[in-house]
């Protein structure tokens, strides 16, 4: 959709200096007067300011940061931790043809010996002696050479393939160790995430979100050929303001669009803290007509869906965390309990908050 046009931004301004003149009025004090106003319904395309120092989307800019990273080191370690998996299953696969060829190598191998033993060979010298003719001698030479040479190649064939299972079995050690590195890394940023919500007064036990529809699968967005999520910079114009967002969260948010999740959004904002100013993160309304109060019946129903559909296609688009209705899912945590500030913006019981990685 369109961004507010002047008209509304102007309406939204005298509708600000009205309220502002009414407190003024009024014969409570100015924080008494706030809380009898209540929460002011945004129009679409912005958020409405929540009380107690935090910005629109409710806590703070350090519990922001503390999400972010958290759930940004949770996903590196687990691409990791995927790709060892997958390079460990090579390996098996190949260590599985490397030891059936040290086993068909060290047969042969034993049944040249065991014909050697049984023949009585005693050697080069003593063939060649016992050759009756000059032609005999001739024969005999290359025919032990060419023996030789065979025994020769077959013992070291052997010995390369017996390197080789050593050095697969070793790789698949050293994988298994990389694996139990990175779950490791993985549950320590699940704490860290767990602490940074608790310390900002949620984290609790959470219901999580009940979609009625099924998900649909989003289109992958690209990878790096390791698995891990290539750095992207706020590059590509936003359509849903004059800002500008990353190819991921472009991807994410058309992605949305082609499952049926068709009602205002809003990306970029150039002010606050999190990841809109980095064009990482957009604003999924709810209610059909924008952002305004607490979602009910369809609406709320609508954003269980969305929310849904960005958890189940995370690992697909890349999602970083989703924020929706006094709950946040981050990877590894799941759902937990998200206290904003008490107003359907921080609170994000008017929309869905979607941060990318």
């Amino acid at each position: 959709m369109a961004p507010v046009r002047p008209r509304a931004a102007r309406f939204a301004t005298l509708t600000a200096l009205a309220v502002t003149l009414a407190v003024l009025a009024s014969p409570l004090t100015p924080t008494s007067a706030l809380a009898a106003a209540g929460p002011v319904s945004a129009l679409p395309g912005t958020l409405a300011a929540a009380p107690g120092g935090t910005d629109d989307e409710g806590g703070s800019a350090s519990l922001r940061e503390q999400l972010e990273a958290a759930a940004k080191g949770y996903l590196d370690a687990q691409a990791k931790l995927d790709n060892s998996t997958k390079r460990q299953q090579q390996l098996a696969a190949h260590l599985v043809t490397l030891e059936a060829d040290v086993a068909a190598r060290t047969q042969t191998v034993g049944e040249l010996a065991g014909m050697a033993y049984r023949t009585g060979r005693l050697g080069p010298l003593t063939a060649l002696l016992n050759s009756d003719s000059p032609d005999g001698f001739l024969d005999r030479a290359t025919s032990l050479g060419t023996v030789a040479a065979n025994e020769d190649r077959q013992l070291r064939n052997l010995i390369e393939a017996r390197d080789q299972e050593k050095r697969a079995k070793t790789a698949i050690e050293g994988e298994i160790r990389e694996q139990r590195k990175q779950l490791t890394v993985m549950g320590q940023r699940k704490q860290q995430a767990e602490r940074a919500l608790a310390q900002a007064g949620s984290g609790g036990a959470s219901p999580g979100v009940t979609a009625t529809t099924k998900s649909s699968s989003a289109k992958p967005a690209p990878r790096n050929s390791d698995g891990s999520w290539p750095a992207e910079s706020c590059s590509v114009d936003d359509p849903t303001t004059t800002g500008c967002i990353t190819p991921r969260t472009l991807n994410a948010m058309n992605q949305a669009k082609a499952a049926g999740f068709t009602r205002f959004v809003s990306c970029f904002r150039s002010g606050g803290s999190g990841e809109h100013p980095k064009g990482k993160a957009c604003d999924f309304a709810a209610q059909t007509g924008g952002f305004g109060g607490v979602a009910t019946g369809g609406d709320k129903t609508y954003g269980n869906n969305l929310a849904a559909y960005f958890v189940n296609n995370a690992s697909r688009l890349g999602v970083l965390y989703v924020i929706w209705f006094k709950q946040i899912w981050l990877p590894g945590t799941g759902w937990k309990a998200y206290n904003g500030g008490g107003d359907p913006s921080s609170d994000h019981t008017n929309h869905v908050h979607l941060s990318m990685n």
